[in-house]
């Protein structure tokens, strides 16, 4: 067994108002410069759609991932090395503008600058790849959403195809939710394995996938191996660019800043262990629905006394071990078993899990004149749910329906369970005992996916752990600090003037 740490995020999809905040301020911090125009890091898709870019999840196009061959080994659906060096200066496996979009901007100098007339002046719309007039905006980043999830994209949703499914097309039957997608971060991530160069890699201290840009030579098979198109290209530089899991403000103890920005408050970011030993062995199950049991199993009991030992061992730092102890990824993933992975039968590992979305059940109990809230009424309503459950077994366990029924049925176990709580009736046992968990462990998960606070979603141990050498030996620095919020001060201790806990400040000369 060989011990190692991921940050890794939760998205809970029944909070998702699909506002965007989080992918305005991510552009804003990150995609913001010439030649990015067209990349969103953070994107938020209408459900059912066909997604950012068109069709990303069609695998028989892109042929990305992997694929478990007769012999039970793993090899890129694009190919392995020598096909990879066939096609290095014309690769057919990639998503064009048309996939993405033109972006454009508008002349709003026209604006400021025309003369007094009698018509309004108007600010044309221009492509800022070109800049040349688009007179017709054809396709856009979150088109799905912009259509209202109209039928126009329904039936080209790659999930629908894969399930063999038929949804509603009338109004009062229809169905739509809000999925947040960002670069999963994966345990087995086919982009580092498909660049030639070397220039993607995985952190060994965090698990989060970056590209050198120094030895990106700009081949572009990255973006053809991520199955889920997160990976984009600049051509203005000629290199790959992506998700960096906002990893400078991790340095220092912060959320990404699409956590940091969440309306919502539906993300939770957090430190798992894993065994490195068996990632091959998860991926490369033959049965693509015991991928996420596989994945699950391999994650690693933050408390068991020999997991500690063994990493301590391997080099995982106290803090991070303390902070996997904290993770409130662990307890979403494996306590209470209600988070689940994006795509698993792509068999990248990926690390960032969802809660499926429970609402719509919920509001089509209370709109048949049901009570919505009643644990017998919506345990039975689950299997009937305006959303297939198919359609989200389709997305979150390679069409295993099984694992989404436990975790919405311990959703609306909960919301029933505390309405007896919050209404001061006797809290009523039978409700958590008939989905397999405890009064207690209900009230935990409800406090973590309703009113969990700061520190609670985002414990983030930093990279840093002393002082810079001889800065305490300095006489009349000018630099004040707080010693105790450097170090961290003792759980539940507070100091005026320091971070939150579970955070660390830095001097500024560090930063």
């Amino acid at each position: 067994m060989k011990v190692m740490a991921q940050i890794a995020m939760v998205m809970n999809l029944d909070k998702c108002i699909g506002c965007h905040t989080c992918s305005v301020t991510c552009k804003q911090a990150w995609t913001n410069r010439e030649g990015t125009e067209y990349m969103w890091f953070n994107d938020v898709e209408t459900r059912p759609g066909v997604g950012y870019p068109r069709g990303w999840e069609d695998q028989d196009k892109w042929k990305g991932g992997w694929r478990r061959t007769a012999g039970g080994r793993l090899v890129p659906r694009q190919g392995g090395r020598l096909a990879t060096l066939g096609r290095i200066f014309s690769n057919p496996n990639l998503p064009g503008v048309n996939d993405y979009y033109e972006p454009w901007t508008y002349e709003y100098d026209t604006l400021l600058s025309a003369p007094a007339s009698r018509t309004t002046p108007t600010a044309r719309a221009t492509s800022t790849l070109t800049g040349q007039h688009k007179d017709t905006i054809a396709w856009g980043p979150n088109w799905d959403d912009d259509l209202g999830g109209s039928m126009e994209t329904l039936d080209a949703d790659p999930v629908l195809h894969q399930m063999n499914l038929e949804v509603a097309k009338t109004i009062e039957y229809t169905f739509m939710f809000y999925l947040p997608r960002i670069c999963e971060h994966c345990l087995n991530p086919t982009c580092v394995a498909a660049c030639p160069s070397g220039a993607m890699y995985k952190r060994v201290e965090d698990g989060i996938v970056l590209v050198d840009q120094d030895r990106c030579r700009g081949w572009r098979m990255c973006v053809s191996g991520c199955p889920y198109k997160k990976v984009y290209f600049n051509h203005k530089t000629g290199k790959a660019e992506k998700c960096t899991l906002c990893y400078p403000r991790l340095e220092a103890g912060q959320p990404t800043v699409c956590s940091e920005t969440c309306v919502g408050r539906l993300r939770y970011l957090g430190v798992l262990l894993y065994d490195a030993d068996r990632v091959t062995w998860a991926a490369s199950q033959k049965d693509e629905r015991d991928l996420y049991a596989a994945q699950r199993d391999i994650l690693l009991d933050p408390n068991d006394p020999a997991v500690i030992e063994a990493a301590k061992a391997d080099g995982v730092a106290h803090s991070w071990i303390q902070a996997a102890q904290a993770s409130p990824i662990w307890d979403l993933i494996t306590r209470y078993q209600v988070a689940l992975p994006l795509h698993p039968e792509y068999r990248t590992l990926p690390m960032v899990w969802y809660v499926p979305p429970l609402s719509p059940v919920v509001d089509a109990v209370t709109a048949s004149g049901s009570d919505g809230e009643n644990h017998k009424v919506l345990l039975a309503a689950i299997s009937q749910m305006r959303i297939p459950m198919e359609y989200l077994a389709g997305l979150f366990s390679a069409g295993d329906t099984a694992p989404v029924e436990r975790s919405l049925r311990r959703l609306a176990a909960m919301r029933s369970y505390m309405r007896d709580v919050f209404m001061g009736n006797d809290a009523d046992e039978t409700i958590p005992e008939a989905v397999g968990m405890t009064g207690d462990d209900v009230r935990a998960m409800y406090r973590l996916l309703s009113i969990a606070k700061y520190d609670e979603r985002y414990v983030i141990p930093t990279t840093r752990t002393g002082m810079p050498p001889g800065i305490t030996e300095l006489e009349g620095c000018p630099v004040d600090y707080d010693v105790e919020a450097f170090h961290g001060a003792a759980p539940g201790a507070t100091t005026p003037g320091a971070a939150p806990a579970g955070t660390r400040t830095l001097p500024l000369e560090v930063l």
